[in-house]
């Protein structure tokens, strides 16, 4: 990858142990609306087995990295783009937890990494999306 450095979706923070390292810039971020996500993830659990895996996960995560906050500059950079996927017929409303990171990656100038192409196509003259 010719980016030194960017933002992980959640997916791609899920998925990290299977995506290939040669992939990815040097420099991996998160955001703390990951953090939030992998959290809830824990108490949305089903089944203690599946509550453990997650919290280690989460655990990791929050070990591993320093989540860039949603800050007045993304807030910003979310209006814009909620802006957008309404234009694109899209429901924003469903999709907050992605337009916040897509925002928070966009206020750092920095591409976001994602497993989930489609969901950020509506906004791809504003965001640079990478899949992985």
């Amino acid at each position: 990858m010719n980016e030194s450095r960017a933002l992980l979706d959640t997916r791609v923070v899920i998925d990290l142990a299977d995506i290939d390292i040669d992939l990815l810039p040097e420099q991996l971020f998160i955001s703390t609306v990951t953090v939030a996500e992998l959290a809830a993830g824990v108490h949305a659990a089903r089944d203690v087995f599946t509550r453990a895996v997650r919290l280690r996960r989460l655990q990791w995560v929050e070990s591993s990295f320093d989540p860039l906050p949603f800050d007045i500059p993304a807030a910003h950079c979310y209006a814009e783009l909620f802006g957008m996927a309404h234009d694109a017929g899209r429901q924003p409303r469903r999709r907050v937890a992605d337009l916040f990171i897509a925002a928070i990656a966009v206020a750092n100038g920095m591409p976001l990494l994602t497993r989930n192409h489609d969901d950020f196509s509506d906004l791809k003259s504003v965001v640079d999306v990478v899949t992985v």
